[in-house]
């Protein structure tokens, strides 16, 4: 027995072990003042001493604190903006590739089905081109009476329908406060959802080729967008719009796009609570990366983390993540001592940062919602086990390493 405990580790390099297990592991490094609560979120800030003064300092409100005025709250000479639609964006417009149907009665020469050319015009036999690239088919119909009669094939306007048939993809640009800026297409219909009824009958409409849609597919707007003034530029005309509504339950003029519209979110420089609510605007959820615990088991699939777990709703709050990781609960003189570290990244400024909370202070704490961060996108949250926990491991490696020296000195 003597031979054996003296293949052990030396007493000091066990004692090493014991202590780190025990110890703290060392604050995050971050570029940010995150602890200060002036990063992205206050909620990132670090506890504060005395609870009666969080009173005074609601994350909220420190969020708030920081905001630059709403745009749309100026306008020109500092008259408010509502949020009604531009005459000129109003109704459904064409775009090029959408299929319509033009009927006169009793005429052959004219009358058929026609898509929309590539350089945005509708071209009809004996006629010179007619703009229809982001005007409504009422107006285009218009302007083709017009040249019924100047062309004379009819001696006064003859009356006519001008029908959409079918609405074909767009693509456009969206930039500024959203998660994913890019050029996007919306509105294509994939072959397994066509719809034949549909596609048969006269007409035909869609939300698909909305704004929404489009800063929707662009990673949804930020919890620091200005959507008091989001910008829509098609034709070099550029348009001011106040979507305030969307995620209020109010009104707000969700446009129809056409192909080359670009969309600019401007920024309040600043993070917005009410923001992180499911809207049509917002992005469909967050998809989390999650480490898990030693304890009680040794990774995702053992501990029942599958999609559903993993898959957040927008809106959704770190306290929410670490429980659905397994993070919290079992026995309390083992696993109570637990933390959990956030790994995030401000997407102004695109500097990463790390929040590391320990979970039994979060549940007992009054206060917890001050310091509760919202989830962001490709946020990622690891757990760590505690430090009974920790002993036990340093127990069995070193249990391990005591086996393995008495093999080697047999």
């Amino acid at each position: 027995m003597t031979s054996i405990r003296r293949s052990f580790l030396p007493r000091g390099a066990s004692m090493a072990l014991l202590l780190a297990a025990c110890s703290a592991p060392p604050e995050a490094g971050n570029l940010e003042p995150v602890a200060e609560g002036t990063a992205y979120q206050a909620q990132y800030r670090a506890f504060e001493v005395s609870r009666a003064e969080t009173a005074l300092l609601r994350a909220p409100a420190m969020n708030a604190a920081s905001c630059l005025p709403a745009a749309g709250d100026l306008g020109e000479a500092g008259s408010k903006v509502g949020p009604a639609t531009p005459v000129a964006l109003e109704g459904e417009l064409l775009s090029r590739g959408d299929l319509v149907q033009l009927r006169l009665p009793e005429d052959e020469t004219f009358s058929g089905e026609y898509v929309i050319s590539r350089d945005g015009t509708l071209k009809l036999p004996y006629l010179a081109p007619v703009e229809a690239q982001g005007r409504s088919t009422d107006q285009v119909a218009r302007e083709i009476r017009s040249a019924l009669v100047a062309g004379d094939f009819y001696g006064a306007e003859p009356q006519l329908s001008l029908l959409l048939m079918d609405l074909a993809p767009v693509r456009v640009a969206v930039r500024g406060a959203v998660f994913e800026p890019h050029a996007l297409d919306i509105g294509g219909v994939s072959g397994d959802t066509v719809d034949s009824r549909r596609q048969a009958a006269l007409g035909a409409s869609t939300e698909a080729r909305n704004l929404s849609v489009a800063l929707r597919s662009a990673g949804g707007v930020r919890p620091d967008a200005d959507l008091s003034a989001v910008r829509l530029t098609r034709a070099g005309v550029s348009y001011t719009l106040d979507l305030r509504g969307i995620v209020e339950g109010r009104d707000a003029p969700d446009v129809v796009l056409v192909t080359g519209d670009e969309i600019f979110v401007p920024s309040r420089q600043c993070f917005q609570d009410a923001l992180m609510t499911p809207s049509p605007i917002s992005p469909p959820g967050i998809s989390l990366y999650l480490s898990n615990l030693t304890q009680p088991a040794s990774g995702n699939a053992p501990s029942a983390i599958g999609q559903t777990v993993r898959e957040l709703p927008y809106g959704a709050r770190y306290m929410q993540a670490v429980v659905d990781a397994n993070c919290v609960g079992g026995a309390r003189a083992s696993s109570a001592a637990r933390s959990a570290a956030l790994f995030t990244r401000n997407p102004m400024t695109d500097v990463s940062a790390v929040i590391e909370r320990p979970v039994e202070e979060m549940r007992q704490r009054a206060d917890r919602d001050d310091y509760d961060p919202y989830l962001l996108p490709g946020d990622a949250i690891a757990c760590y086990d505690s430090g009974v926990t920790n002993l036990t491991e340093v127990g069995r490696v070193l249990g391990v390493l005591g086996a393995v020296a008495v093999l080697g000195r047999d």
